[in-house]
């Protein structure tokens, strides 16, 4: 198990095409390429013995480990202290930008800040999740490791003054490489790995290295300045919102869930998913998110991917896929990895998502209202776009009212889920408010007629008058937090007594120390073994939800011990362990974006606590019970 670091001891670096996880002891152990749904070349976060790495550390092995972000960038510097002196690793990725490319870069530079220190280098890929075999040889002073037609290749960039590195310095060890280098303070040598089949192997300068990393950072704090986002938690809302946008797939807009698969929601469990696609919910969230800050064209873009598959949908006479591969594509077909041991021997380790064939009624709403958003920030929706919309509008109002899969994917079969029909109210509600506010051609007795119905069945078979609380499906009576949403929608107000009564229910069973369980899968079996942790997107929402019903001396104080289960560097997987630790994959988009809306709209009611009216559902706040410890 010491081969395996926590989950929370990485930082992502990414190019806006594909991402790679660097750990504090300074090794790339997770790195796919070239899009980040591709074959993984560095996977030992998964198999650390066939899943390939590439690792700089000190020769000394006497050393204490920090990690930091570049301020205002996504640039990860992880320091090493010794008595020797002070070395640092500067990893980054040159931003690619909008056209696919095969060509993706890792810099790593190594900077000696005090003292004397010996670095030793390593570079062992896996292909294809470790299941193709590789060549490696030394060709003009680099080294070339060739699978099939894929090619990465380790250029060693010598410190300034000194000769290039000659291929007699280079070590090649079975498959991998190693290269040591002796720096004083003051010098600055490092690598680059590059996967680049069509450029010819050649030396790369110092100057050339450093001007990669200026270039770099100097693109970051650009895009940064965008945000108008001047509320109380800057940091940690801008530093979400640089790992969102390392997530974002340039090409096409779209969003992945995670940069990463296999990561378990449970150290041993079977809870371990593919997570390197594009779901609808995820990425509609994102819309909010991104044009809360200022993020316009990042939200434009989404938009039009998502337009993209609602145009599909609508010609086809389908419903919506709830996930897609970043161009698109329907297929992910889900396939085990055997030969992989799984992290901290976590298996099966899955590759595809067989929850992508699920239906899941709630991702109409999250694509209306994200559509919506657009539309009151001036991003409308266009005719034929419309036509398309309308289509599928039409297809929820005929089959809103069956069972399905829900929001959390569950594998136990299909229920008449409580959210599911929440978001199916949302999805009507806000194509009507779209229509009406641009005048767009609509069978509006329709839609406010079916609207009317979802909102009437919530209400009478949602409700469970045993709990005094809404309750997960019909047929059961087990909390869920995906409730948490109705206020946050507008579907109730938080004022309401049901409500009122559901968030004193929620306090009680599923918050645990501000954090929150999505459900308890002991009392609703979801086919699956084993347990999980907390849901970090689940805290955030019961942030916003006791925010707009009054308590926000518990909103703030959530938020806050929300912020001390971040890693080092403010990131967030998808769960937090009984412990503190990081669950499932890392880092979750779900999480951050969750964290950038909750601080959003925390500012907002703290802002104007007096008797406000939100401007978004037009309610304001009632009066809570604080915290009894507090």
């Amino acid at each position: 198990m010491s081969a395996y670091p926590p989950i929370e001891d990485h930082g992502l670096i990414g190019d806006l095409q594909t991402a790679a996880l660097v750990s504090t002891d300074g090794t790339v152990d997770w790195f796919c390429a070239p899009r980040f749904d591709s074959p993984s070349i560095f996977a030992a976060l998964l198999d650390p013995d066939r899943g390939g790495h590439a690792s700089i550390r000190p020769e000394n092995s006497d050393y204490v480990r920090r990690q930091l972000y570049l301020p205002g960038t996504p640039i990860l510097v992880t320091r090493f202290l010794s008595a020797d002196g002070v070395g640092e690793v500067i990893d980054f990725m040159p931003v690619t930008g909008p056209i696919p490319t095969s060509r993706h870069r890792l810099v790593r530079l190594v900077r000696v800040v005090r003292g004397r220190m010996s670095f030793v280098a390593e570079c062992a890929p896996a292909f294809d999740y470790g299941r193709a075999e590789h060549t490696a040889k030394v060709v003009n002073r680099c080294v070339e490791f060739r699978s099939g037609a894929a090619v990465l290749r380790v250029s060693p960039v010598p410190p300034p003054g000194e000769q290039l590195v000659r291929d007699e310095d280079i070590e090649l060890n079975g498959s991998g490489l190693r290269v040591r280098a002796t720096l004083s303070a003051g010098q600055v040598s490092g690598l680059v790995i590059e996967t680049a089949p069509d450029e010819p192997a050649r030396p790369i300068g110092h100057d050339e290295i450093l001007r990669l990393f200026s270039d770099a950072r100097d693109y970051w704090r650009r895009w940064l300045r965008q945000s108008h986002y001047a509320g109380r938690w800057r940091e940690i809302v801008e530093r979400s919102a640089m790992t969102i946008k390392l997530m974002t797939y340039a090409p096409t807009g779209a969003l992945v869930a995670a940069p990463t698969m296999g990561l378990p929601e449970q150290i041993g469990g079977e809870r371990n998913w593919d997570y390197r696609y594009t779901w609808v919910r995820d990425a509609s969230f994102s819309v909010y998110a991104l044009l809360g800050l200022g993020f316009t064209e990042e939200a434009r873009a989404f938009l039009a991917w998502l337009g993209n598959r609602v145009t599909e949908a609508g010609e086809q006479g389908a419903p919506l896929q709830i996930m897609y591969r970043l161009d698109g594509s329907p297929d992910l077909e889900e396939e085990v990895l055997d030969h992989l041991a799984g992290y901290r021997n976590s298996a099966p380790v899955r590759l595809g998502n067989g929850a992508a064939t699920q239906l899941q009624l709630d991702i109409y709403g999250e694509a209306l209202d994200s559509i919506h958003r657009a539309d009151l920030h001036a991003l409308p929706i266009s005719d034929e776009g419309w036509s398309h919309l309308s289509r599928l509008v039409e297809w929820v109002c005929e089959n809103w009212d069956q069972p399905d899969e829900g929001i959390w994917e569950t594998r136990g079969g299909r229920q008449h889920f409580t959210y599911g029909r929440v978001m199916s109210w949302v999805a009507l509600d806000r194509a009507i408010r779209i229509a009406q506010h641009r005048g767009r051609p609509a069978d509006l007795p329709r839609w406010a007629a079916t609207r009317d119905a979802v909102y009437q069945q919530v209400m009478k078979r949602g409700w469970n008058d045993k709990r005094q609380a809404f309750v997960q499906h019909y047929a059961t009576d087990v909390l869920d937090a995906s409730l948490l949403y109705m206020p946050l929608v507008g579907l109730v107000s938080p004022s309401d007594p049901k409500w009122q009564s559901t968030l004193r229910a929620m306090d009680d069973e599923l918050v645990s120390d501000s954090l929150v369980y999505r459900y308890d899968p002991s009392a609703s079996p979801d086919g699956l073994r084993g347990s999980e942790g907390t849901f970090s997107i689940c805290t955030f929402w019961y942030v916003d939800a006791l925010a707009r019903s009054g308590r926000l001396d518990d909103a703030r104080l959530t938020f806050e011990k929300m912020h001390t289960y971040a890693n080092h560097l403010g990131l967030y997987a998808e769960e937090i362990g009984p412990t503190g630790e990081q669950l499932g994959n890392f880092p979750q988009a779900f999480s951050h974006l969750s964290l950038i809306s909750a601080a959003i709209n925390l500012d907002y009611q703290l802002d104007n606590s007096e008797g406000s009216i939100d401007p978004l559902l037009g309610v304001g706040p009632s009066a809570g019970t604080p915290l009894a410890a507090y």
